[in-house]
């Protein structure tokens, strides 16, 4: 297999991320407190660190200068290791386009350059936004995966209108904080894995097809030779795979979504 080249807009630093950044990342495999598999398809992974994101970017009205963009095995998107004025160094995600040696600062009266946070209020419209907080001072939530971004397309009320990745218009407080651009490492939607090898590095573990299980294992299970599913597709624990809705979501949540 040819070794896939993916073409970035610079080079990823191949430090070691800093130690007062990081803390050691527990693995659960899937499991909770008493050791049942809640969660199926993980275990095994490489050993990695934690990332400590500054999230918030609490660090207001201070320039910090880029210094490097490296690798985080915890998510798709690069990040930033910036260096504030003061001396402090902290990571941020990586928006596209910020360039090493950049100057990015947080605060309520900044330029509207990418890097730069500050409240969706100071933000104009059809502006590129990420790392978006869905209550004040809560940290940025949602809006963080790789490429990813937010359009903010109308203010009414002490409310902003943001239109997600996913097409939805949702309303957010005025005094939320967002960051300036999109989500950097556009190109991760096209990387192969190619191999199974590397998805069990990841922490990934085989999902095994129903009707290839036994009747006690899964509702699809059992039959002579190769057979389909001989009913209205199940879940393992026999509710409706299709057509029914079972997702859960909160009602407070729900009466600020403008359009699906």
């Amino acid at each position: 297999m040819k070794k896939q080249k993916i073409k970035r807009e610079f080079k990823l630093s191949n430090t070691k991320p800093k130690k007062g950044l990081t803390v050691i990342l527990k693995k659960h495999s899937g499991r909770d407190n008493s050791g049942k598999i809640t969660v199926r398809h993980q275990g095994g992974r490489q050993k990695r660190r934690y990332r400590v994101i500054d999230f918030k970017r609490s660090k207001r009205d201070i320039f910090g200068t880029v210094m490097e963009v490296q690798y985080d095995p915890n998510r798709n998107a690069h990040i930033a290791l910036v260096q504030y004025e003061d001396s402090e160094l902290r990571y941020i995600l990586h928006p596209k386009g910020l360039a090493i040696g950049s100057k990015i600062i947080a605060g309520e009266s900044v330029e509207i350059a990418t890097g730069n946070a500050t409240m969706l209020k100071n933000i104009p419209i059809g502006i590129e936004v990420h790392n978006v907080e869905m209550h004040p001072n809560q940290g940025g939530s949602i809006i963080r995966s790789a490429g990813s971004f937010g359009v903010v397309i109308a203010k009414d009320g002490g409310y902003v209108a943001v239109k997600m990745p996913s097409g939805e218009v949702r309303r957010i407080i005025e005094t939320c904080y967002a960051t300036i651009g999109r989500v950097g490492n556009v190109e991760h939607k096209d990387i192969i894995l190619g191999k199974a090898g590397r998805k069990r590095l990841m922490g990934i573990r085989p999902t095994v097809r129903g009707t290839a299980q036994n009747p006690r294992s899964h509702p699809h299970g059992g039959g002579e030779g190769r057979s389909g599913e001989g009913m209205h597709p199940k879940t393992p624990w026999g509710k409706k795979a299709r057509g029914k809705k079972t997702a859960y979501k909160k009602r407070w949540s729900k009466k600020f979504i403008v359009s699906k």
